[in-house]
């Protein structure tokens, strides 16, 4: 799938937005865009159910999910109600854990985790219900570029090929992202290479009362990775090894996905006794170097949201926030250049830079985590700040107010590490 330029005499259709991908980014930014009042067209080369990864949500996705007025769907869904994150260090000793509803007493504080197959196909029929046409086995093989606008895009539907003129693309197809790779704007995290290794076990072990839903997050012994241990539905539970990419695939006696995850499970006291006695239900699946950022949210006629911007890390479940924050922004600022006729790059990414200082602040927390950081020393040490760690972690990112961490984190980084901070 490529984006092409120079193409002349096309066809116009103001005010008419082409989505591109049906994941919870692109329908977020769909179903808005159609409540806006404007006529949307979303194409999903897949035919929905269908797997993704990416199950736990974090508190502050409530707030685009009552925009989109799918709230009452959810609630009444049998996705397991999440209601924490919880850490277990490579001792396997539970550190302090974090309870939203503690922190914040609000409904928004009480989220789920979901089986992605059903979570995706509600997201997508919640934008049918808005007005969105949406064509699903519909792959779209090119952003047609003219002049440096997009123009529309080549369709291969079931009903054949065809042109679909557009004012504005909305490139939201998933870390395949069409714009951003024809256009030369993937930056690779340098600090980040990771990679992912992940199953489905059944009958594994599963917390009570409050603690049933919580994401568990359990280092390895030599700190190198960790494991997430997501509750799903069904009594089945995901859970998958993220590390160096090297360490993970490189430099082993195997190849072998099922041997590389067992050896893994051994170094990680917190997992193991977890999983003992309980069914795999699902192939071993792996994602490999998957950090990354566009150097542009937009351009002429364009606006990139979800992970066909960019994609931080799975430590702190972020991913379905910053995809359901983007695609909320991003349809705000459509509303607003197709409302004054100004389609331009600068009117559609006037959201970028706010976006971009919250994504910084949640990639703060990840990298301090894999660079050994002590979060339970640190609220220990100030447990005026806890509270702000704990917004961070439900997702509120977009406010300031949570940078009063900064120098305190600082601060021990430099005791850690032995060295001294410079006056400014």
């Amino acid at each position: 799938m490529v984006a092409r330029t120079g193409t002349s005499n096309l066809p116009r259709d103001p005010g008419h937005v082409v989505v591109i991908g049906g994941g919870p980014a692109g329908a977020t930014a769909a179903t808005l865009v159609a409540r806006h009042g404007h006529r949307v067209t979303l194409f999903e080369r897949e035919v929905f159910p269908r797997y993704h990864i990416g199950e736990s949500l974090i508190p502050e996705t409530f707030w685009v999910f009552e925009r989109l007025g799918i709230l009452d769907a959810l609630r009444s869904s049998r996705f397991v109600r999440k209601e924490s994150v919880q850490f277990v260090t490579g001792t396997g000793k539970l550190s302090e854990p974090f309870y939203f509803p503690d922190h914040k007493d609000h409904e928004s504080s009480r989220t789920w985790q979901v089986l992605r197959s059903e979570f995706d196909a509600m997201m997508l029929d919640n934008a049918r219900a808005h007005g969105v046409e949406v064509h699903e086995g519909a792959r779209v093989l090119e952003v047609v570029f003219e002049g440096g606008r997009a123009r529309g895009v080549h369709v291969d539907a079931p009903e054949g090929r065809r042109f679909v003129p557009a004012d504005v693309v909305v490139d939201a197809a998933g870390q395949a992202g069409l714009i951003q790779d024809r256009l030369g704007l993937r930056q690779w995290d340098p600090d980040l290479k990771k990679a992912a290794l992940w199953t489905y076990w059944k009958g594994a072990t599963r917390d009570a009362g409050r603690d049933e839903g919580a994401t568990l997050v359990m280092q390895l012994d030599n700190k190198l990775g960790w494991f997430w241990y997501i509750p799903l539905q069904d009594d089945v539970v995901s859970v998958g090894v993220v590390a160096p990419h090297d360490y993970l695939f490189k430099n082993r006696t195997t190849k072998d996905h099922e041997a590389i995850y067992a050896e893994e499970v051994a170094r990680c006291p917190g997992v193991g006794p977890r999983i003992a006695g309980a069914e795999r239900v699902a192939p071993y699946r792996a994602a490999k170097e998957y950090s990354y950022r566009s150097r542009q949210v937009a351009g002429d006629g364009w606006v990139l949201v979800g992970d066909a911007y960019g994609f931080l890390d799975p430590l702190y479940s972020s991913g379905i926030l910053l995809a359901l924050h983007s695609g909320a922004l991003a349809a705000d600022c459509i509303h607003d250049g197709l409302s004054r006729g100004d389609t331009s790059g600068a009117v559609l990414g006037a959201w970028g830079p706010t976006f971009n200082e919250g994504m910084d602040r949640m990639r703060r927390l990840v990298v301090e985590f894999y660079d050994g950081f002590n979060f339970g020393k640190f609220v220990r040490r100030h447990p005026d700040l806890k509270g702000h760690i704990t917004d961070m972690l439900i997702g509120d990112l977009f406010n300031d107010r949570v940078d009063a961490i900064v120098a305190p984190m600082d601060a021990m980084r430099a005791e850690a590490t032995g060295m001294a901070i410079a006056p400014e």
